[in-house]
């Protein structure tokens, strides 16, 4: 490792698989000096602690586990001449661009000509989804979870139940798995599974049973999870004796470095608001990854961050359009929650983000319309559940368009 300069062409916050994507790609387009910092002891993000398949095949035509496919970014990235700072904690994000650090020899300041953020995403906590009862040991994240097996070797618990069914979630039963981990029960509010089929199999083979429309109402012990307090469809309360809960998925993008800024924060994503080529609203910084919503694959984030890496590059041989005026697309109503990109700048350049990301948040089925001043631009079907992927082509809205560009589901009767 060299020592932290004062300057780079590029720094990059976060050496996940979007910003060691970017790095790689920087230097691969000739950008003198890129520096990745990292706040964890060693460079690889979430795959570092999921040591199970499928990873890399996108990336590297082969079939990983996680932290192996983490290595090979970071050596890829290292290998293109990227510098990468570990145990470096952004506190604050200022004009310039510059950040300010804390680092194991004491606070720093870096500037960049461009700045990207990768942080990524973090699980909600048992906290932020209000499950009561009182706190004991033996509550975790799956994040957590991970930690403690792959990388300390511990084994938190014997029989814990898993809340959620994202696709977290599944990797959580296989982290319990690995070390001899027998979970009781697999618990989802919703009637059907979050992830897609199959993956509502998975428990059902290993002998888990998979309780949906049911509740979590409280966690019972005092030094340890002794049970849990559970609310099925019909009203009915039971108990279920367990020692430990895994808070799994509700991801939110890790923004609090965004709050505390001068960059815009889009409220339904709860990450940066961008344009179509991962500028955000100071155009000194982009954001790629998980930061721009919860929450997608390594896989989807690896090839996120190339593409941004690719427009930063542009930008930096002055190659991009200016960031104003701007098309500026919002959902209305209570059944979109989030799209990304959220500005569209007129130009004839291709963009890092060629496709809008959207969610929803609830099961919604009717149609969906693109409107800008009470005319609509575009209207098509739509038959979509909570956290699965739904994309849409930029060119839905029309060239040089600017000003605000409403975006709604007009549902079917029920």
């Amino acid at each position: 490792m060299t020592d932290l300069p004062l300057h780079a062409d590029v720094v990059i916050v976060g050496a996940g698989p979007a910003g060691l994507a970017a790095a790689t790609e920087l230097r691969a387009r000739g950008i003198a000096s890129v520096v990745v910092l990292d706040r964890e002891p060693q460079a690889g993000g979430i795959p570092r602690h999921c040591n199970h398949f499928p990873y890399g095949l996108r990336e590297f035509r082969q079939l990983l586990r996680g932290p192996a496919y983490a290595a090979h970014l970071v050596e890829t990235a290292k290998a293109a001449g990227v510098q990468i700072h570990t145990e470096v904690t952004v506190t604050r994000l200022l004009e310039g661009p510059a950040l300010q650090l804390t680092t194991p020899g004491g606070i720093r300041e870096i500037s960049a000509r461009h700045v990207l953020l990768c942080t990524g995403v973090r699980e909600t906590s048992r906290a932020a989804r209000l499950i009561g009862g009182v706190k004991p040991g033996g509550v975790v994240s799956t994040g957590a979870l991970q930690g403690m097996v792959y990388l300390d070797g511990l084994r938190p618990f014997r029989c814990p139940v898993v809340l959620g069914t994202e696709l977290v979630s599944f990797s959580a039963l296989m982290t319990c798995r690995h070390m001899g981990i027998r979970p009781v029960a697999m618990i989802e509010p919703a009637g059907r599974t979050t992830a897609r089929w199959p993956t509502g199999l998975f428990p059902r083979i290993q002998g888990i049973p998979l309780m949906l429309n049911t509740e979590l109402l409280a966690i019972e012990g005092r030094d340890q999870v002794t049970g849990i307090m559970v609310r099925s469809a019909d009203g009915k309360t039971r108990r279920i004796e367990t020692d430990g809960v895994i808070v799994s998925g509700h991801f939110r993008p890790e923004a609090s470095l965004l709050r505390t800024s001068h960059l815009r924060v889009d409220q339904g994503s709860g990450g940066a608001e961008i344009d179509q080529f991962g500028r955000c609203s100071d155009p000194g910084y982009f954001a790629a990854g998980n930061l721009l919503r919860p929450v997608e694959t390594a896989g989807w984030s690896w090839k996120e961050g190339r593409a941004v890496g690719r427009a930063m590059a542009r930008s930096l041989a002055g190659q991009l359009p200016p960031p104003e005026p701007a098309a500026v697309v919002k959902p209305s109503g209570d059944a979109l929650k989030l799209i990304v990109p959220q500005r569209i700048v007129p130009s004839d350049t291709d963009p890092a983000l060629p496709r809008f990301q959207l969610r929803v948040n609830r099961a919604v089925k009717g149609r969906l319309l693109v409107s800008a001043k009470g005319a609509v631009l575009f209207s098509t079907a739509i038959n979509a559940l909570p956290e699965r992927r739904i994309t849409l082509p930029l060119t839905i809205i029309p060239a040089g368009a600017s000003g605000p560009i409403d975006i709604n589901v007009k549902e079917d009767p029920a």
